[in-house]
């Protein structure tokens, strides 16, 4: 392309090419393994009753037994993507993000992120004893907003959760609220403000179709305003109309990775086998 050439495709009507988009990194998951300890392996021996019958009768503890839950996955996420994270129970799923929010130490490999990770999952904290008023306010404040913030953000908060929609309950403690209802309210905190990197463990899966619809709109303005989108869900739709990649995690190890469409549909297709 010549100067002229460039000069009118800059003062053309719809504007110059569009940049190519750079990937930046946001976090890096290198050959992660993840290890529980379980204490009172067995039948039994794990609950309080045995655990007294067992010092009554001075016998030894019980044997430490190891869950691999994580089995050294790796995988890179850029800035601006949603990825969901498939699998059958117990697959690592919920793990995976635990380690990626700081919350797991990996017992082999190494977990980076650029900017500070945020969990949301459906017992994400609020304080039943305080209203869902008071809970807005000090869930903003410990995201780090403003009190400004707050005031500006408040009546966005309750309206997008939907909760006083048949009374008032924003006014009454959150141990009057149904486990929705309560799901709807962590969400719609979370959301209020920009993440270097959102994780939503199934949090979403307690809405109505509406509060879906609008969930599904704000995971996609966040991906615009700031870094990645981790969602991890059983609903295969909310995947599809969220997420533009994801990670099909089986027994601790990553069994497929790419677009969402692709690695959805291969999914579909191997429980579909088992059933």
């Amino acid at each position: 392309m010549d100067d002229q050439e460039m000069i009118d495709s800059v003062l053309a009507p719809e504007g110059p090419p569009p940049a190519p988009t750079e990937k930046i990194p946001t976090v890096v998951v290198d050959n992660m393994h993840i290890v529980y300890k379980v204490y009172g392996a067995g039948a039994g021996k794990g609950s309080a009753t045995g655990a007294l019958s067992r010092i009554m009768r001075r016998k030894s503890s019980p044997a430490l037994t190891e869950v691999h839950a994580v089995k050294g996955i790796s995988f890179t996420a850029y800035k601006g993507e949603a990825v969901g994270l498939i699998g059958s129970n117990g697959s690592g799923k919920s793990t995976t993000l635990a380690a990626i929010a700081g919350l797991l130490p990996p017992a082999q490999g190494a977990v980076y992120t650029d900017g500070q990770p945020s969990l949301l999952g459906v017992n994400a904290a609020l304080m039943n004893d305080l209203t869902g008023e008071r809970n807005v306010v000090l869930g903003c404040l410990a995201m780090g907003m403003t009190y400004a913030e707050v005031r500006e953000k408040y009546q966005d908060i309750v309206d997008f959760s939907g909760i006083n929609e048949k009374g008032d309950f924003i006014s009454l403690p959150m141990r009057t609220y149904s486990s929705g209802m309560g799901a709807r309210l962590r969400f719609a905190i979370s959301a209020a403000r920009t993440h270097d990197v959102l994780m939503i463990d199934e949090a979403l899966s307690t809405g109505d179709a509406a509060f879906r619809r609008r969930s599904e709109e704000r995971i996609r303005e966040l991906r615009k305003e700031a870094g990645t989108v981790f969602l991890v869900s059983h609903s295969n739709s909310t995947i599809r109309e969220t997420c533009n990649r994801t990670i099909w995690l089986e027994h601790g190890l990553i069994r497929a990775d790419g677009p969402t469409e692709d690695v959805v549909q291969e999914y579909e297709n191997w429980t579909s086998k088992r059933s």
